[in-house]
């Protein structure tokens, strides 16, 4: 249902011109940011939140709202404008203090930062990627309340504003390449093509036939051309939102031909005024054309503004009676309504934790195949987990077994179904990351998604925006080190690990064994956070609990796995598969009578929130002697391991021969880790 009912009046015209001036004024004042393609689209946002987006702006978290995703984050005024006039909680004063610290309007959207932001966006391409995943999302809830489709209650729009620069990155072609195959008809992007960029004219890198591009992607594409004066054809742009709208088989890109700081008469059409304040002058130049007093900072009368402010009203009424079907739907359908209200609650099932598996010590099994087993226990119990592979399901374990392929009705490939529990992103990892960080933000599920750990490096920038978010995204790694073997060091994981480590926020689990792997598990279901697994693809020895430490320490992110009869001369810390080559070294040090304790360290994240009197029993101060072992490079084990300490690492790449040979050509054997522990020894004690 559409809000655009109401006839466009002249407080809707002096709105707008109202919206680009605050725009030239915002950034005038702060003395940098990007003006230009806030006040060419102005009236884009206007018409979009006053007359298309079904909001509310009382109930931000209302479910049955659209998203909006300002994917050109650096145009963060086109957004902050729109809350504020349409109440979500912004004032002036936050339009005034623009970029300054502490204030609800930094330079690019931040999620859980401002009301109304759905998503932090900024780095270009990540928005549009990230509301295919909101689609999809939205797609697979309405599979979860209402498969049979009696209701409209889960159905919803995802509105994207792009720029050409989202455009031209490559995971916006990934994501919607994906999003045409899936016809997310409910996905609705708005294409600003004003052909400016930093650079000037984007046909200096930019050429190709872009509406074209988007059709051969199974997308609905409309061309919306500029008036003869140069500005916005608002009226072809509401015609072309309404046809949208009516398009539920495909998604629509709206090709919105524009110019960039329109109508500044001077800074118009130019690089400038992309990413720079536009000047004093020019600014009460523009309000000279917009019929505003040129003399006047942030003028808003107060008739603009309660008359964009009834768009509460019209969003109240909305969501009232969204809420009177919904009661409808609840008293028709209480199982589903239970389920709903527990995902809204963000509770587990009852006993939903004795459903993940206990492995038997002696036998071997890969953690990416324990992991598989895992997935496919939870999902029998959690109906909101969901997802898949870049292609590699077979080999990262991720298929849901009968889950179906998340596929439109539709398609005709095999096992579709438009509300399948597995996702087949397609050899696509940066698409795929973003594409989980939309499911995720849409609310209600449990996304997961895995690839090999060496490709992580595709996917970076959207594992980042995940922890930045602190949104609940698991990234499942396999062939997490060179124990993947023959494929050599072009699929070898060295620096990953520690580059990963390295983002602030983000957790990465490394389990020692199957049972290892099961208790991380079951910590990530509880505990939801941005994780990564980084899982093995050779086969580990399940480790005899009755002669080790109960696997439940994973809990704290390391603990002590194997303790010295007597005080410790050396404690050994070590990661996944390296855990049993450091149990190898304490036997072999026992035997020549030192004593040494073996800790397993699935996660330091974890273990770095542990109160201080845990780490320092795990990891006594006093204890200088010590020895890291992780098939990776040495990068963050300095601080652990302290200036006594060895660290047995891998500090250049991989080659192409069997795990065996790699982890005993490259030192990674119990007989090297016990020389490097009485070296250590030796220099504490000196």
């Amino acid at each position: 249902m559409a809000l655009n009912t109401l006839p466009w009046t002249a407080l809707d015209d002096k709105a707008v011109a109202i919206a680009r001036a605050l725009a030239a004024d915002a950034v005038q004042k702060a003395g940098h940011g990007h003006p230009g393609t806030a006040m060419s689209l102005a009236p884009v946002a206007y018409t979009l939140f006053q007359r298309f987006l079904r909001h509310d702006p009382s109930r931000p978290e209302w479910i049955g709202r659209d998203r909006f995703v300002l994917s050109c984050g650096h145009s963060s005024l086109t957004l902050y404008i729109q809350l504020y006039f349409s109440g979500y909680g912004l004032e002036l004063s936050d339009i005034e203090n623009f970029r300054t610290a502490h204030s609800l309007t930094p330079a690019h959207p931040e999620y859980g930062h401002t009301t109304g932001v759905e998503i932090t966006t900024g780095p270009l391409g990540s928005g549009i990627a990230s509301a295919v995943g909101m689609a999809m999302a939205a797609r697979y809830e309405k599979g979860l309340f209402d498969p049979e489709s009696t209701t409209s209650l889960f159905d919803h729009n995802i509105w994207v504003i792009a720029s050409d620069g989202d455009l031209q990155e490559g995971i916006s072609s990934e994501a919607s390449s994906i999003a045409g195959t899936q016809a997310l008809g409910n996905l609705k992007v708005i294409y600003d093509d004003n052909r400016i960029s930093i650079e000037g004219d984007t046909h200096v890198a930019f050429t190709e036939d872009v509406s074209a591009r988007y059709r051969s992607y199974n997308w609905n594409v409309i061309e919306v051309h500029t008036l003869a004066n140069g500005d916005v054809d608002r009226v072809a742009l509401e015609e072309a939102m309404n046809q949208a709208e009516n398009e539920s088989s495909k998604p629509t890109l709206i090709r919105l031909h524009s110019v960039i700081a329109w109508p500044a008469p001077n800074a118009r059409g130019t690089a400038k005024s992309h990413g720079s304040a536009i000047g004093a002058d020019e600014v009460a130049a523009t309000k000279k054309e917009l019929g505003l007093n040129p003399e006047l900072n942030f003028q808003v009368g107060e008739d603009v503004l309660t008359h964009a402010r009834k768009i509460s009203e019209r969003g109240a009424a909305l969501s009232a009676s969204w809420d009177s079907e919904f009661n409808t739907w609840k008293a028709a359908h209480p199982d589903k309504a239970d389920l709903l209200a527990r995902l809204q609650r963000k509770d587990l099932p009852a006993g939903w934790e004795k459903s993940i598996p206990t492995f038997e010590s002696g036998k071997d099994i890969a953690t990416r195949s324990a992991s598989g087993k895992i997935i496919n226990a939870l999902a029998g119990v959690l109906p909101e987990f969901w997802g898949g592979s870049a292609d590699l399901a077979e080999s990262n374990n991720t298929l849901i077994e009968g889950g179906g392929s998340f596929l439109p009705a539709s398609s005709e490939m095999k096992g579709a179904h438009p509300y399948g529990r597995i996702i087949h992103f397609g050899i696509r990892e940066h698409a795929m990351g973003a594409i989980l960080n939309g499911i995720a933000l849409h609310g209600l599920t449990k996304p997961f998604g895995g690839t090999f750990l060496v490709f992580s490096d595709y996917m970076r920038g959207s594992v980042r925006l995940a922890a930045l978010m602190n949104i609940p995204v698991t990234f499942i790694w396999t062939h997490d080190s060179i124990g993947l073997g023959e494929d050599g060091p072009t699929h070898q994981p060295i620096e990953h690990i520690a580059s990963l480590r390295m983002i602030p926020n983000f957790a990465m689990i490394r389990p020692a064994d199957a049972n290892e792997t099961a208790i991380a598990w079951r910590q990530v279901i509880q505990n939801p956070a941005p994780i990564g697994f980084a899982l093995s693809r050779q086969n580990l020895a399940v480790l005899d609990r009755a002669k080790y430490a109960s696997a439940e320490g994973v809990t704290k992110g390391a603990y002590i796995i194997s303790d010295s009869k007597a005080a410790p001369d050396v404690i050994i810390i070590a990661t996944g598969s390296e855990v049993a080559v450091a149990l190898a070294a304490q036997d072999l040090l026992t035997s020549d009578g030192v004593n040494a304790r073996v800790v397993s360290a699935p996660c330091l994240e974890w273990f770095a929130n542990q109160t201080d009197a845990y780490r320092e029993s795990v990891l006594p101060a006093a204890i200088r002697a010590r020895v890291s072992v992780e098939a990776g490079v040495a990068t963050g084990w300095r601080e652990i391991v302290g200036d006594a300490g060895e660290i047995v690492s891998l500090d250049h790449f991989g080659a192409s021969a069997s795990a065996g040979f790699l982890f005993t050509e490259y030192g990674f054997t119990a007989e090297n880790v016990a020389a490097a522990a009485k070296k250590s020894i030796a220099r504490a004690n000196r």
